[in-house]
């Protein structure tokens, strides 16, 4: 059996590990230095309570779905 310290394997997978490992870190450079990140505008949702007829157009919306669907007596 040979020692690998003496025939050069240990030099050979180091260098293998090495190159690996620049190749990972040359396609994250890749994959967020050449990548534009957009920008968007923040949203601001409304929180007040606004009271209005939406409400009453809502009823009569469920009203109008009852008469068109009917559900099934059993489930399958």
């Amino acid at each position: 059996m040979e020692n690998p310290f003496e025939s050069g394997h240990i030099k050979n997978y180091l260098l293998f590990y090495a190159s690996i490992v620049v190749i990972v870190i040359l396609f994250f450079m890749a994959a967020t230095l050449f990548h534009d990140v957009e920008v968007f505008d923040k949203k601001i949702f409304d929180t007040e309570v606004k009271v209005d007829t939406h409400k009453k157009t809502e009823v009569v919306k469920r009203e109008e779905s009852k008469l068109k669907f009917k559900l099934l007596e059993k489930a399958y």
